[in-house]
């Protein structure tokens, strides 16, 4: 019994070693629990005491007539610019490339020598040419002038041998019909006789005529006959001078090469040209300065415009730098399937800047108002804020560091931003491109 009751004794310095153990780890736990609820709530009083910062730019306020002067937008449009009058030079001739002294990119002026073609072949068909004028000319020199006094005694003298060779003849031949009557000679040597003399008649009447033609000369109408083989001539030897000058390609305006086509010693045609065959040009050139951006218009705003529209030109590449515009070109027709009509306008004072296939945005400006009603509003305050500022119909304003929203009523946009009809009266601090996440009464500060 005792030995069972010593068993059941209770340890009293086992007991106190284990439960400061046991508080030890309470401690502990209770501590981390401390730190994480620390960390939690300087978390939450971040989130609540965050502070945004924003880029801010203030109302402006103008007055009416001054905001009148600088036109606002009544139509904003996308397109491109183009060159107003881009040229694909082409050869007149066909011919192989023996020289080319241009670059991509180079500015030509007018009449500078681009490209030269092969052209020994048209040099031959020149020489041949003025060869066949030359023997024309002598043919009607001489058909003028006549024949010379030698060849026309020449005439006279074969009619005068003819003539004494005749009257010979005709006493050979009396004097053999008398031998024949007498039955000296045969009947044959009369017959020779008569023969001779007949041909000497035709020979001496040929001859009459020929020195008659000789003394008179060359007919009127052989003569104009040469003169109208010469006009043939002059105008064969002018299209083969022409197509020899062809081979020189010259730059018909002053401007920029686009575009180089061909290469030294590749052919060039002017008829039908393959994807592996001949070029059909050789270089693509427009004048810079003269640059036009084309847009399409949709057929809802094309009442808004009329032809000599103000426009202000800016590009995607260099949206700070804007440029005046003004229609100067409408389509006659609409295009069926995009419902638009295309439009031009011109670029009044391009510069190295822009380049052809440009993207460009083009704010049409409203016609301005009547001069009485310029007058009628002049001193009324108009405020203008950035497009940018504006979100939901409603504005941010910086009050002692926190983010106010204002709802706005906007009217059409300049190029002074756009016209606030009310909710600001100018001078205000407001947030430019509001983040999205951003709402009233947030703490904000202006970025440096």
């Amino acid at each position: 019994m005792e030995a069972e009751l010593k068993s059941l004794r209770i340890d009293r310095a086992k007991k106190t070693s284990r439960e400061g153990s046991n508080w030890a780890t309470k401690w502990i736990l209770m501590g981390i629990a401390l730190f994480l609820l620390a960390g939690a709530g300087r978390y939450v009083y971040g989130l609540l005491n965050k502070t945004t910062e924003v880029e801010v730019v203030r109302a402006k306020a103008v007055t009416a007539g001054s905001a009148a002067a600088q036109g606002s937008v009544s139509l904003n449009a996308t397109g491109y610019i183009i060159a107003a009058h881009k040229i694909q030079l082409a050869t007149k001739v066909p011919g192989k490339v023996a020289w080319i002294g241009v670059e991509k990119g180079d500015r030509v002026k007018q009449g500078q020598v681009l490209v030269r073609l092969e052209d020994e072949e048209y040099r031959a068909q020149v020489q041949q040419g003025r060869g066949q004028l030359q023997n024309l000319e002598a043919r009607l020199e001489e058909a003028i002038n006549g024949s010379r006094p030698e060849e026309v005694a020449r005439a006279v003298a074969d009619v005068e041998q003819t003539r004494a060779d005749l009257a010979n003849a005709k006493i050979q031949l009396d004097r053999m019909k008398k031998l024949v009557d007498a039955k000296v000679e045969a009947v044959q040597k009369l017959e020779d006789a008569q023969s001779k003399y007949d041909g000497l008649v035709a020979r001496l009447n040929s001859l009459q005529k020929t020195a008659d033609l000789v003394r008179i000369g060359t007919r009127k109408e052989q003569i104009d006959q040469i003169r109208g083989q010469i006009v043939q001539a002059k105008g064969s030897l002018t299209y083969y001078e022409t197509q020899a000058a062809n081979t020189v390609i010259t730059a018909p305006v002053t401007g920029t090469i686009l575009e180089r086509n061909v290469e030294k010693g590749e052919f060039v045609t002017t008829g039908f040209v393959g994807d592996k065959g001949a070029k059909g040009y050789v270089v693509s050139l427009a004048d810079l300065n003269d640059l036009k951006v084309e847009l399409d218009i949709n057929q809802n705003d094309f009442a808004k415009l009329r032809m000599g529209t103000k426009a202000a030109v800016t590009t995607d590449a260099f949206p700070d730098r804007k440029y005046q515009g003004l229609i100067d070109e409408i389509s006659p027709e609409a295009n069926r399937q995009k419902a638009t009509v295309q439009v031009k306008v011109k670029v009044m004072n391009p510069d190295e800047y822009l380049r052809p296939d440009m993207n460009a945005t083009v704010a049409f400006l409203a016609d301005e108002k009547p001069a009485a009603a310029a007058v009628e509003s002049a001193g009324k305050p108009v405020v203008f804020v950035p497009a940018s500022a504006i979100k939901d119909g409603a504005v941010f304003l910086i009050v002692d560091g926190k983010a106010s929203r204002r709802a706005v009523k906007t009217g059409p946009s300049g190029p002074q931003g756009v016209r606030v009809e009310s909710g600001l009266i100018g001078g205000e601090d407001i947030i430019n491109n509001p983040p999205a996440e951003l709402k009233d009464g947030d703490n904000v500060r202006a970025k440096a």
